[in-house]
């Protein structure tokens, strides 16, 4: 293991296998060992990397806190070291049909909104502490009605989000919570037909994945991969497939400032804490 870069991921669709296959093979024709573990939810990645399983995790924004929050628990250190340039600055929308009587958030008092999974940041998370802000808190204010697809993937399915924006059109719900990357996809794909909906309010902006690390993790081989990701050009043609393949056209230095807005839903909503506290020392 001293040798080779070890990365943990989640399985949240077989393309992953695909993926860090592809990742292998680039790295180790630039002369860096590297392998990967892939897990079926994020609470036993995380749990597995305080165990020492692998170097290096591909966090969720939620497995990210999660792990920045254990560690301050243990006195250790988490660190973002990179993410793609398409996690940064990022919004969700709460959309509703085109006819809705519904002009502003305050209009969602006593109705129905449809969320993603109980996990999704994006979808659920902070969607729910941005009407918060607003002085409109779930189950209180209005009802929620979740979409759990394949919870404890942390939203990276986004068949919850999908249903949730089925449900929309057929009238299950009033107004539904999804990322504003997918509610174009929903668009385009016909799940929510052209014209048929529109935006009620959207959030401020954050940040979503990022690869973290903790310390005791071999610095020199944690720096070389580092360099490597960031050193992938998009008019790579070897390095574009996989590029293509994990969503971006470049990679970044990861930075952590982009998630206030899910710690501040964490907290209101004691999201993570069961989970922070069963692994404090």
């Amino acid at each position: 293991m001293t040798d080779t870069l070890i990365l943990a991921a989640v399985a949240y669709d077989a393309k992953v296998v695909t993926i860090w296959d592809g990742f292998q093979k680039w790295f180790a024709a630039r002369g860096l060992a590297f392998d990967y573990v892939l897990y079926s939810n994020y609470e036993r990645q995380v749990e597995q990397h305080f165990d020492g399983a692998f170097h290096v995790a591909w966090n969720s924004p939620l497995a990210w806190l999660q792990t920045d929050r254990i560690a301050k628990a243990r006195g250790r250190t988490a660190r973002a070291v990179a993410m793609r340039d398409t996690d940064m600055d990022l919004s969700s929308v709460l959309v509703v049909r085109a006819d809705s009587k519904a002009q502003t958030v305050a209009d969602l008092r006593g109705t129905t909104l449809g969320v993603g999974a109980m996990d999704s940041p994006q979808a659920t998370m902070i969607p729910l502490e941005h009407l918060a802000q607003q002085g409109l808190l779930a189950d209180r204010d209005f009802r929620v009605r979740r979409f759990d697809v394949l919870v404890g993937k942390h939203g990276d399915h986004i068949g919850g989000e999908r249903d949730a924006a089925k449900a929309l059109m057929t009238g299950e719900v009033d107004a539904a919570c999804m990322i504003d990357s997918n509610h174009l996809l929903f668009t385009q794909e016909g799940t929510l037909p052209r014209a048929q909906t529109r935006v009620l309010s959207q959030t401020g902006l954050f940040d979503h994945c990022n690869v973290s690390v903790l310390d005791g993790a071999p610095e020199s081989l944690v720096a070389r991969f580092c360099d490597l990701l960031l050193s992938m050009r998009y008019d790579d043609p070897v390095a574009r497939p996989l590029l293509d393949l994990e969503g971006l056209k470049q990679w970044r230095p990861g930075r952590t400032n982009g998630y206030a807005t899910l710690a501040r839903s964490c907290d209101r909503f004691r999201w993570i804490d069961r989970f922070v506290q069963s692994m404090q020392p």
